[in-house]
């Protein structure tokens, strides 16, 4: 083997394995999943905390409240703020894959199930066939 093709086999296995289809597929899924992530980021910090800042009761909005010990600082609004975050976001998988895709997969199994019945006429047929074949 000429040492420099070593290099080149390296590269073409690198493209043959970064250009397939699954690869790209979870590029793509991780970008939009991100997106997704940042929309439902601003739907909480902008929406639904301020909302329910409103509903309770303090001159603050989430992102001030917070305990104070001593000196220090803990900011639990923004730790509510994250956990209602993640509660959406898993909330929309959970009906996404589990309800969506649940359902899309027993359709497609129900589908198959279904199948259409071979009639007396196409047995016979198949079995035409078969002696046909063994005698060939």
């Amino acid at each position: 083997m000429n040492p420099t093709d070593k290099p080149l086999a390296l590269l073409q296995e690198f493209r043959n394995f970064a250009l397939k289809g699954n690869v790209i597929d979870l590029a793509v899924g991780v970008i939009i999943g991100a997106a997704f992530g940042k929309i439902i980021d601003s739907l909480v910090k902008h929406l639904i905390m301020p909302t329910i800042s409103v509903l309770m009761p303090g001159e603050q909005s989430y992102l001030g409240w917070k305990f104070v010990i001593g000196a220090k600082e803990i900011p639990y609004g923004l730790f509510i703020g994250e956990v209602v975050n993640f509660l959406i976001v898993a909330a929309a998988l959970f009906f996404f894959i589990v309800k969506f895709l649940g359902w899309v997969m027993k359709a497609r199994k129900e589908e198959a199930a279904a199948a259409p019945k071979t009639t007396p006429e196409q047995e016979l047929l198949t079995e035409i066939r078969d002696l046909l074949r063994q005698r060939a």
